[in-house]
């Protein structure tokens, strides 16, 4: 086994006007209730010597010889675990252990049971959470149990049994041809009205969307070496943290080719063309590129979940723009791009392993739920057809 984390950490908290600062320690009690307490000073040697002092007063409290206490599972878990998982997904899964640690208590990883895993679920459901929320946490805390048992920490998971919350299925939401020509039209008018160096290419972005079923973060990381003009498709490929491009790495670290048409192809090329040399990424406005490069890479204000979740400032609140300029007053996501995309590769007769392959899905069940749903969207089409045709014979048409 791995050594174990510090329970006890070091926080430097400023002051009010920011020109100084304390050091505080940062630990969690016998109730599992995390803890502040101020140093009052901002020695920096003298605070460390009174960290040791105070992580052996946990280590004695906290934790019997060969067991650990679930704050300390955790980051041995996610240690064990390194880069095999996203920054974003390792934070995600962190933040649910920790919410589980302060309704259980930070007790010993070995005294987890089913019924405190219970005792979790209902506080979460109590306190208001909604049954999906409940129920995502569930599966990411039972995770690292799995993981447990995999390692021989353990013999069985707490949680194996656990009855996950029962959320309702969300209908796939698929954009019709006209609402997708309505898009790109809003797209295009939005974009003439501002300037071409801040502004994203929306139309475009939409349009390669539709075509290759791409997400939202796969197309704002997209590089113009990930492009074949020949053979009219993409890579979908990750990228180093170099001088010119940031770490990205594509979701289940599925990388595959994706499909676009001639004139998609022909159009990316001419905006290729009208790109300055220096400017790697397609959909990247160049001031953004270039603020994201000197005043945010450059200081060291760029982190890994940047590159899925801040490339392109208020984002979602310019596709609510764009959505309401084409007439779509539903409420709609930029996800639905790519689900319309899957949508049209079923309907042109691709099989569910094609469909998974294309899409970058890392399980079968992910394509199958969703070929389900589409399946009984055209059921519902054809259903209402056959309505509407009842009735026309009924009045004798």
């Amino acid at each position: 086994m791995k050594s174990r984390r510090q329970l006890v950490r070091i926080w430097k908290r400023p002051s009010k006007d920011g020109l100084s600062f304390t050091y505080y320690l940062r630990y969690y009690d016998l109730d599992g209730k995390e803890r502040l307490e101020s140093l009052g000073h901002s020695d920096g040697k003298k605070a460390e010597r009174q960290r040791l002092a105070k992580e052996k007063e946990v280590r004695m409290g906290f934790c019997p010889p060969g067991t650990m206490r679930l704050s300390e599972f955790v980051e041995d878990s996610l240690e064990r675990t390194g880069d095999r998982i996203r920054p974003s997904t390792r934070h995600e899964y962190h933040e649910a252990m920790k919410d589980f640690i302060r309704v259980v208590g930070n007790i010993d990883y070995q005294s987890i049971t089913l019924e405190r895993a219970e005792l979790y679920r209902q506080t979460c459901l109590d306190r208001g959470n909604s049954p999906a929320t409940v129920k995502k946490k569930l599966i990411e805390i039972k995770r690292f149990f799995e993981l447990a048992v995999k390692r021989k920490q353990l013999d069985e998971n707490p949680l194996k049994y656990i009855d996950l919350p029962t959320v309702s299925k969300k209908k796939v939401r698929i954009y019709s041809e006209a609402e997708c020509r309505r898009m790109l039209k809003a797209a295009g008018e939005f974009i003439s009205e501002r300037n071409d160096e801040a502004t994203l290419r929306w139309d475009l972005l939409i349009l390669v969307a539709l075509e290759s079923g791409m997400r939202r973060g796969e197309l704002l990381n997209l590089s113009w070496s990930d492009i074949d003009f020949d053979e009219y498709t993409i890579d979908m490929m990750g990228k180093d943290d170099t001088a010119e491009t940031w770490e990205w790495r594509i979701k289940d670290h599925e990388e595959r080719t994706v499909p676009i048409s001639q004139n998609t192809a022909q159009a990316l090329m001419t905006l290729q063309e009208r790109t300055p040399p220096g400017y790697p990424y397609v959909f990247i406005p160049q001031a953004r590129y270039d603020f994201i490069q000197t005043e945010l890479r450059a200081k060291g204000n760029w982190s890994y979940s940047d590159s899925r979740l801040t490339v392109i400032n208020n984002f979602y609140k310019q596709w609510g723009s764009i959505l309401l300029r084409a007439g779509i007053r539903k409420k709609g996501k930029f996800h639905d791009c790519r689900s319309t995309a899957l949508s049209n590769w079923f309907a042109q007769g691709l099989s569910e392993y094609e469909v998974m392959r294309l899409a970058g899905h890392s399980s079968f069940d992910t394509t199958h739920k969703f070929y389900l749903a589409i399946k009984k969207d055209y059921l519902d089409k054809a259903r209402q057809a056959n309505v509407g045709l009842g009735l026309r014979l009924e009045m004798g048409e």
